[in-house]
């Protein structure tokens, strides 16, 4: 069964992965325990099989989705062993996930710096860069991999097939025969620097992580619950203690061993014709297997062993005993931890088993109607934040495990008893079979809506599980896929059957259970033996070995850096934007109200609209697209709420489906029916501030829901805004679970950081203000108290803010779907809105509006906050630039932006290939006005920063030279991510919403842009670099904020000093009641002069 996450837990889940940057080298935005809800799952027929060859290949199993346009062949090399899956179907980007299996039996991080290394370059291609180069000139946006515990996979994603062929045989002569140099070893990997402290791409990433809360438990869970000699216990990213050691031999030595051939499998989704990639295999990977002697077939030569299924890793006996454990993570405040819990799950290959499980975890978990949630979460004084249920694909029988977020302390000892005692609850009272019906129903739904969002694309976990774990034959691969018909059984499933699943894997069963306890004892130990060694290290090396380790670095960048012959490059052609397919999108406004633009095409979809003949009271943006889903949204200004109401939005938002509401019809809902007729009617709700991390004036609340419930969806949306009960018991309920996950929250270097920007730039009419961590700090204690004390006025100030949100002004709403479809597309919305007073519209709300003066006008300020919490530095630098997406200079400067972010080149080389940073980008908001350097997981972020500009410098001044081929890659590179934003019908309606009603822009704005950014030259990437990005690496014109650890935070404030900035150091210091407690030293500020706000 198709599970969100079944393959790419393992490292990915112990590093619980939420990285910054898109195109930064480690796992994946990961939700490791949310699998649940959105994987689809389709329904195959396998073909007859004839047998099929293509030169050395032979069809090894074709399968066809039966109810969508999609063929999975399975296809083998007799030669080499090289497995090739293609996942074919109809879509503007093709997908590479090219899978190898590694395991490993310690915690050396073979497997996670390797995966770093292959990037560095390989026997045909002996430059550092040469891949990403190459990648983005083929309408790629660059590279990526993760690395798991079972697994490490390398991704590609290009706009069209022709710049994937072309790219295919470079990336697998990386995988299969990189150049491992120790002169990579020595930036990638490890090194210790001129100070004596160890750095290093990937020692600088696992320094970030080792010690949260996450990993600290995750690591221990794996070691309890796999017996010694598996490689399950592994911490395949390497402990820092470990990366210490670590050689370019070790990790040589382990590619010998499995990177190989037959170890590797090829999974390849989009619209391609099969043969082509067959051929480009054919002719030039399998000679270069040939000729390194890599001749053995599928199984291998003698001796190799299939990673995990013939390895002790196989050996995976029940648990004998339950078995806890409670270690403890560094942190100051101890108020919540965290509870790991693990559980043998079904055999591997039991699908319809897996399913079950599937089904069962999100009626345990899956709403705040739910069993855990009812007793654990939907309570007055919460045992836990949220819980979630997860199933891992393993070797023999597979895991499943519970993870609790922000458990009070004194509940860590007892709480995995009480989940035992809910599950038991469920047995004793009863399986609620309509829910399981339900919930069977909207999986269903979600298959379909998956597979219409992402295609072929929502196969690459299962085919992952299929290369790893499932028979080579590919005998499984129909019944991996064959999800609906398992949903047919399960939906016969008897009541006592699904009673006897809760006993068999959970009540009856042993556990593993982990607790994860804050320890600010620990925290000090830490930086105290941190300290110790790094002292002890300079003391051992000595003045002249500092020297000898910095002047080994220096050649070692030197070596990295030699350039890439440029004919290397312009042998691969630039491919053609004519061959990327668009996806039709027509739009019409049921009037001309508010800040749009008429869209080309339209005509048709305004004349059937019109032919409804309602007139609305409302505005509604209809785009027409073909999909058998309606996404159903309001976008509604905030701009009149008062400010002090502000901070309570995020009470509003959290409760926005699980309040009682009066339906249009009079019918009265409990919120547990709200809660529960909302699963039965949408495939999704979601409610947020903002969308996409942008326009956070807004509010927006939306569904998505199958074709047949249009009209359902609508009258929700009514009902949910003006209808709902602000119940006191659920505002203490929705309080107490944001207060519950502040702890976690404000340990958060990233997040902290991003709360101090805000502070600093912006106005109290900032929802980004006012719903930072900060503010919510102060504010959401102050609220629980308040909701005791006078709950009635907390109401009152919640109806207020209702009243301003349903305010006819401030409300637009958007209809995305099959719109030419329905004989009546206005009629439900005069239903559900026609007593709504027709009046004009409020403009869209602009963040740049909300900005305070300093934010305007960014100067010399910059905050360096110390937390106990973190290793490594977060920093942002922020300046003014285009604040309109009409400017003249936005596609020049959008250019230049992708040309110092593009991987491998010049932040990327002087940054992170210097092991300054994990992560160095530049990014433009536009609708804020500001330019920003971000810098993420940084040994030290003013030496980052000193370096990011001087290479901007250097090419403003023309001492470093951008080459064309460099211009050509940025260009090509932003044409992938304009096809990335509207690959599915969905996302193509969003894009035509986004530019003609926030944006007041034409509808196919970005098809404008992809043709500009073709016309910018070299001169104007150079012009727009003095322009705009300089200005933010100079104090006078630009603010910064930091965090980081104590260890380097005076150095970081000083560097700061040095450059001309106006520092104010302070100490983060959240006590356990919330309160925020910022030491403040500024020796050059004045009182008031920063421009920050209350802190």
């Amino acid at each position: 069964m198709l599970r969100l996450g079944s393959a790419l837990t393992g490292f990915a889940r112990a590093l619980r992965i939420n990285p910054l940057l898109p195109r930064v080298r480690s796992p994946p935005a990961i939700r490791p325990f949310a699998q649940l809800a959105l994987k689809p799952q389709p329904h195959t027929m396998p073909f007859d099989m004839p047998s099929e060859k293509y030169h050395n290949f032979d069809l090894v199993n074709r399968v066809k989705v039966k109810y969508g346009d999609v063929v999975i062949s399975k296809w083998r090399s007799r030669v080499s062993g090289l497995t090739l899956v293609h996942v074919d179907y109809q879509a503007p980007i093709v997908n590479g996930y090219f899978v190898v299996r590694s395991e490993i039996f310690n915690d050396s991080g073979c497997p996670h710096t390797l995966e770093h290394l292959v990037f560095m370059g390989s026997e045909k291609y002996p430059y550092k860069g040469v891949l990403d180069n190459l990648a983005t000139r083929g309408f790629a946006e660059g590279t990526n991999a993760w690395t798991a515990t079972d697994h490490t996979a390398y991704t590609i994603s290009t706009a069209g097939g022709q710049g994937f062929l072309q790219l295919l045989p470079v990336y697998v002569d990386h995988i299969l025969y990189p150049t491992l140099t120790k002169s990579s070893f020595i930036t990638e990997v490890h090194h210790v620097d001129v100070e004596g402290r160890d750095s290093g791409v990937v020692y600088s990433e696992m320094q970030g992580r080792e010690n949260t809360p996450g990993d600290i438990a995750a690591l221990r869970l794996q070691q309890l619950a796999n017996p010694t000699g598996s490689a399950y216990r592994s911490e395949t990213g390497g402990l820092m203690e470990a990366l210490r050691v670590l050689t370019v031999n070790d990790i040589r030595k382990y590619h010998h061993e499995y990177y190989v051939p037959h170890n590797l499998s090829l999974i390849v989704s989009g619209k391609l014709n099969t043969q082509d990639i067959l051929k480009v295999l054919q002719e030039q990977v399998e000679p270069s297997a040939v000729k390194h002697g890599q001749t053995y077939g599928a199984r291998g030569p003698p001796g190799f062993k299939r990673p995990f299924i013939e390895t002790p890793s196989a050996n995976r006996p029940p648990f004998e005993k339950t078995i806890t454990a409670t270690t403890e993570f560094p942190e100051k405040d101890e108020s919540m931890g965290e509870v790991w819990m693990s559980f043998r799950g079904s055999k591997c290959g039991d699908f319809l088993t897996n399913g079950a499980l599937d089904i069962m975890g999100n009626y345990l978990t899956s709403t705040a109607t739910s069993p855990l949630n009812k007793d654990l979460v939907e309570i007055p004084e919460p045992l836990c934040a949220g819980i979630w249920l997860s199933e891992t694909d393993r070797a023999t029988t597979n895991d499943i495990d519970f993870v609790a977020s922000s458990v009070p302390t004194e509940e860590l000892e007892t709480f995995d008893e009480k989940v035992l005692e809910s599950l038991r609850k469920v047995v004793s009272e009863g399986i609620d079979m309509k829910k399981i019906q339900v919930i069977i129903e909207r999986e269903r739904r979600k298959l379909f809506a998956g597979l219409e969002s992402k295609g072929g694309e929502i196969f690459a976990d299962t085919l992952i599980a299929d290369f790893l774990y499932f028979r080579e034959n590919g005998e499984d691969l129909a019944e991996e896929v064959n999800d609906i018909e398992q949903f047919d059984e399960l939906s016969r499933w008897t009541e006592q059957q699904w009673k006897d699943l809760l006993k068999t894997y959970f009540i009856d069963a042993h556990r593993v259970v982990v607790r994860a306890k804050p320890s600010s004892a620990l925290q000090e130990k830490l930086e105290s033996d941190e300290s110790a060694r790094v002292e002890a290290q300079v003391k051992k090396l000595g003045p002249e070995g500092l020297k000898k380790l910095g002047e080994e670095l220096g050649a070692a960048k030197e070596e990295n850096d030699k350039p890439v012959p440029q004919e290397m490059l312009t042998e691969f052609p630039v491919p053609s934007v004519d061959s990327i397919g668009w996806i039709p999108v027509t739009s019409a406004q049921n009037k001309s109200r508010g800040r749009v633009v008429p869209a080309p095409g339209g005509d048709a979809l305004a004349t059937h609209i019109a032919k409804d003949g309602v007139e609305l009271p409302v505005f509604v943006s209809f785009h027409n697209i073909q999909s058998k889903f309606f996404s159903i949204d309001a976008y509604i200004s905030t701009a009149k709420l008062p400010d002090e109401l502000r901070p309570l939005l995020s009470v509003y938002v959290a409760s926005f489906f699980s309040l009682p509401v009066t339906r249009s019809d009079g019918t009265k809902l409990s919120h547990e029916q709200v809660i529960d007729q909302l699963d039965n009617d949408t495939v999704l709700s979601d409610a947020s501030i903002g969308a996409g991390g942008s326009f956070s004036q807004l509010f927006v609340p939306g569904f998505k829901v199958e074709a047949s419930k249009y009209e359902t969806a609508v009258m929700w949306l009514k009902d949910l805004l003006f209808n709902s009960h602000f119940d006191v018991e659920r505002l203490r309920i929705a309080v107490a679970k944001i207060q519950q996950s502040l702890p976690e929250t404000k340990r958060d270097g990233q997040k902290v950081q991003g709360s101090i920007l805000a502070s600093m730039i912006n106005a109290p009419s900032s929802n980004s203000l006012a719903s930072h961590i900060e503010t919510q700090l102060e504010f959401i204690p102050k609220v629980a108290q308040r909701l005791q004390d006078e709950p009635e006025a907390v109401v009152a100030e919640l109806e207020l803010i209702r009243k301003h949100l349903t305010s006819p002004e401030a409300m637009r709403f958007v209809a995305w779907g099959d719109i030419m479809s329905l004989p009546n597309p206005r009629a439900i919305w005069k239903t559900a809105f026609g007593d709504v007073k027709d009046t004009d519209l409020l403009p869209i709300p602009l963040r740049k509006e909300s900005l305070n003066e300093l934010g305007r006008n960014p100067s010399k300020k910059a905050v360096v906050v110390t937390m106990p919490t973190i290793e490594s530095t977060f920093s942002t630098f922020a300046t003014k630039s285009i604040n309109s997406w009409e400017h003249e200079d936005l596609a020049a400067l959008s250019v230049a932006i992708e040309v110092m972010n593009a991987l491998e080149s010049f932040l990327w080389k002087a940054i992170r290939g210097a092991g300054l940073a994990y992560g160095a980008h530049l990014t433009l908001d536009v609708e804020q006005g500001l330019l920003k350097f971000v810098l993420y997981r940084s040994p030290n972020s003013y030496l980052a920063y000193a370096t990011g500009a001087d290479v901007t410098r250097k090419l403003v001044n023309g001492s470093t030279v951008i080459e064309q081929t460099t211009l050509d890659s940025a260009k090509s590179s932003l044409v992938y991510t304009i096809a990335k934003s509207v690959s599915s019908p969905g996302k193509a309606a969003m894009a035509s919403f986004t530019n003609q009603v926030l944006k007041g822009a034409p509808q196919d704005r970005h098809l404008q842009m992809l043709h500009k950014y073709q016309d910018v030259t070299l001169e104007q990437v150079r012009s727009a670099l003095k322009k705009y990005v300089l200005p933010v690496f100079e104090p006078a014109s630009s603010i910064a904020a930091a965090t980081c650890s104590s260890a380097v935070a005076e150095k970081v404030a000083e560097g700061l000093k040095g450059a001309g900035y106006e520092v104010e150091t302070r100490v983060w210091d959240a006590g356990e009641d919330g309160d925020v407690d910022m030491h403040s030293d500024c020796d050059t500020c004045e009182s008031g002069s920063s421009g920050s706000g209350s802190l």
